[in-house]
């Protein structure tokens, strides 16, 4: 019996294949998912020692994917190797360096398939920033949003974990006070911020590549 299960979500059979005859002997399981639904099920399901997640998926993308894994204290700490042909499509959602998980891009051969692996070992052991409590999401929906300060001409972008906007992970609670459809508005709003958000690194990052040109 396999002690350590590797899960391999990708809608093209291929990949799956190669990346499963790539993987040298041991004493590991190999899962395969053809989408994100597929997948996040088994991520649910399983105790899963390695994740390979493409980013681009059918019913669910990679990156929706990804969100709902960085939102779960637990399900977050799985070593993760993120899958693209072009890695435009996933700095696009979370800018480098990737500090939790490893990027692997396609092409790929067995070399580079087992450093990915590796890496993705690695970077899942590092101390990560404490996710957004209740409280605090349910200050941002109150209209209380916390801001990055811009001090002597330094602009700050918000501290992120991961480099991207994880979704805190939210649950109805046991002594009432918070119905679930305020809940569902609450999460909606978050998605909404997350988008927002990355936006603003994007000017943000252009705000301070014009001020070091301008200081040369």
């Amino acid at each position: 019996m396999a002690s350590n299960k590797i899960l391999v979500i990708d809608d093209t059979t291929v990949v799956r294949v190669k990346v499963r005859e790539m993987l040298p002997p041991g004493n590991f399981e190999v899962l395969e998912a053809k989408d994100g639904v597929e997948g996040l099920n088994f991520i649910l399901q399983e105790k899963l020692s390695l994740i390979m997640l493409d980013f681009l998926l059918p019913k669910m993308s990679g990156w929706e994917v990804f969100q709902k894994v960085q939102a779960d204290p637990e399900l977050r700490k799985i070593p993760l190797v993120i899958m693209s042909g072009r890695k435009e499509e996933v700095t696009e959602k979370i800018t480098e360096p990737f500090e939790y998980f490893e990027f692997l891009g396609k092409p790929f051969d067995q070399k580079q398939l087992i450093g990915a692996i590796k890496l993705a070992m690695a970077k899942a052991k590092q101390p990560r920033p404490e996710l957004v409590s209740v409280g605090a999401a349910v200050a941002v929906k109150n209209g209380t949003v916390a801001t990055s300060g811009v001090a002597n001409g330094t602009v700050v972008a918000p501290s992120v974990a991961n480099s991207s906007v994880t979704a805190p992970s939210i649950t109805t609670p046991s002594t009432g006070g918070v119905s679930e459809a305020e809940i569902n508005a609450l999460n909606e709003k978050i998605v909404k911020m997350q988008a927002e958000i990355d936006g603003l690194k994007k000017q943000l990052t252009q705000v301070v590549t014009f001020i070091k040109q301008k200081i040369k």
